[in-house]
């Protein structure tokens, strides 16, 4: 089974001071999402805040006008992405859960950037491959946070939708250490998300179109890492 998270008191602290130190105030104050994510009875599975603004950055580092996120939540990191993008930019972001695309369209609207975001609601899957059938314009940037035991077939059909230097990011990706835990990745008992993880990295080492990397980091999340990728 996967590691519980249990974060060390300073990494929260670190947390926070970053937050307070690199944020703007505008950008800092993001209370009203997480407690309108938790009285909405979502998971409290945001980014952080700084890790936010780390999202919002690297979209900006890419000339992202056109993200795609796997896996919206209340809407958090998509309320990022869309404040790094040009007047004409586009988010789409994909939710299973119709109560949690509900409550992200609630964010959007009181961050001012709801005409910048598109929320399909459905198994993201059906969704992406509806994309590749339809030829949807390719993705600058896509950031997959859905699903683990999924992630490389999100990985997959993230690159039948990129072009030529589109960036991709996969959080979560350490799993407090379970990354390499033999009893986690036990087919029988272990645990599948990790198994999808595992896979998923490996997908990024060895697909002829990605070029990629791994970085493990704690939080006030707990221990966990994100990989970032980009397509040849």
């Amino acid at each position: 089974m996967t590691r519980a998270f249990h974060p060390d008191p300073s990494w929260v602290a670190v947390d926070e001071w970053l937050s307070q130190t690199l944020l703007s105030a505008t950008e800092e104050d993001t209370d009203s999402i997480y407690r309108r994510n938790k009285a909405g009875g979502l998971p409290p599975i945001d980014v952080v805040p700084n890790a936010g603004k780390f999202l919002c950055l690297l979209a900006k580092i890419a000339g992202a006008r056109r993200v795609l996120e796997i896996g919206t939540l209340g809407g958090y990191s998509s309320t990022w992405f869309a404040k790094a993008l040009p007047p004409d930019g586009k988010v789409v972001t994909l939710e299973i859960n119709p109560h949690y695309a509900e409550v992200a369209r609630e964010n959007h609207v009181l961050a001012g950037v709801a005409d910048l975001v598109e929320i399909v609601v459905g198994p993201a899957m059906d969704s992406l491959l509806a994309f590749k059938a339809e030829g949807v314009q390719p993705f600058d940037l896509v950031f997959v946070d859905a699903d683990k035991r999924n992630n490389a077939n999100y990985v997959r059909l993230s690159v039948d939708l990129a072009h030529p230097g589109t960036v991709i990011v996969v959080d979560n990706v350490v799993r407090a250490g379970a990354l390499i835990d033999p009893n986690a990745l036990d087919p029988e008992h272990g645990d599948a998300d990790t198994r999808g993880t595992r896979e998923v990295l490996e997908l990024l080492g060895s697909h002829p179109k990605l070029e990629a990397t791994a970085l493990q980091l704690v939080s006030s999340k707990g221990w966990d890492g994100m990989a970032i990728a980009v397509v040849r």
